[in-house]
């Protein structure tokens, strides 16, 4: 019994924010799931670093650039591959949960983000291609992303919807989810709230007794959001708090996971972070203590004339920026490495 597993029994589930071909070859992530661990979730950003920054893939690049491959059709046959892989260890962790865990993520093409019809087409496809009941989709939460999200769950596409940074943003993403379900869709559904970034935004605009806080007071309020959008609901999407490796070393190397545990709740963690989660963290419900103070610190955000809104558009657009980013690097190192090879 690890941290993780005491964790799950409090009703949160813990993923893994990773994939790579030498963890997938080697038994890894079957190692991960002994400790507890039962999804994984992968971005443009961790792709980039397995395929473009190792040489693991060279061999099938080099491979499928002699075939006459595009650039595009070998970053898709790759992802796809490893994702399928992914989803297949963990296909008995979704049986045995009944479908609540045991998914893995592929993310649309992030260029997409502002185009809703485009990203409902190829998130209707990438599911199709994978043809396993235990993957999401990830959408950004744009307001073209929500409205997508909305159109993909009623078309029984299980989505998580990323790249959340503010309560408005959280709250739309809900009700669209919400509203998907009353036009028949059943997918499964998770809502990506990302949580260190905003220390890292706001510890730089605040007194220091505010700093190192406002993530955790951030995500507090959503989970009760949460909890009152979801009462009595039958499906339920729930909250996933991403982004939850500790940026700023003056933290705890655990403080987005030990602080944020709550009953019906995902938290996905880079390997390093959970690796001292199971070291020395502590598995207790969370979330919901401290909600006055929480609620007084915002209170007193205001009074220091910042405003959370702003920060998380501002980090909405970055985020968005730095997948595309990835992916671009990702696309031109695949494309340089066929041609070398």
């Amino acid at each position: 019994m690890t941290t993780i597993h005491e964790t799950f029994n409090l009703g949160q589930s813990i993923w893994l924010d990773y994939i790579s071909k030498s963890m997938l070859a080697s038994g890894g992530l079957e190692e991960w799931i002994k400790n507890g661990v039962v999804g994984v979730t992968t971005n443009p950003s961790i792709f980039e670093n397995a395929i473009a920054k190792t040489s693991d893939y060279d061999e099938e690049i080099a491979s499928l650039t002699r075939q006459g491959k595009t650039t595009a059709e070998i970053y898709e046959v790759l992802t796809l591959q490893e994702v399928g892989a992914a989803a297949d260890i963990l296909r008995p962790v979704y049986d045995k949960t009944g479908g609540k865990d045991g998914y893995v993520s592929l993310e649309v093409n992030p260029l997409l983000a502002s185009d809703r019809d485009t990203t409902i087409s190829e998130a209707k496809r990438l599911f199709a291609l994978l043809n396993r009941p235990n993957v999401m989709i990830k959408i950004p939460a744009t307001p073209e992303g929500i409205s997508a999200l909305t159109e993909c769950i009623a078309s029984n596409v299980n989505v998580n919807s990323t790249l959340i940074f503010s309560h408005e943003q959280y709250v739309n993403v809900a009700k669209a989810y919400i509203e998907g379900t009353k036009r028949g869709g059943r997918a499964a559904s998770v809502a990506s709230v990302f949580v260190s970034r905003v220390d890292g935004a706001v510890d730089k605009l605040v007194p220091e007794s505010l700093q190192g806080r406002i993530a955790v007071d951030n995500i507090k309020l959503i989970y009760q959001s949460f909890k009152e959008l979801f009462a009595g609901a039958e499906q339920v999407q729930r909250p996933l708090w991403a982004s939850t490796g500790t940026k700023n070393k003056a933290y705890s190397d655990v403080k987005y996971i030990d602080e944020l545990i709550g009953a019906g709740t995902v938290n996905t963690v880079p390997p390093a972070t959970l690796t001292a989660f199971l070291s020395h963290g502590k598995a207790a419900l969370t979330v919901e203590s401290g909600l006055a103070e929480a609620k007084a610190d915002m209170q007193k955000l205001k009074d220091a004339g910042v405003s959370l809104d702003d920060v998380c558009a501002k980090l909405l657009a970055d985020g968005l920026e730095a997948f595309n980013k990835a992916f671009e690097s990702l696309m031109s190192a695949i494309e340089k490495k066929g041609a070398s090879l």
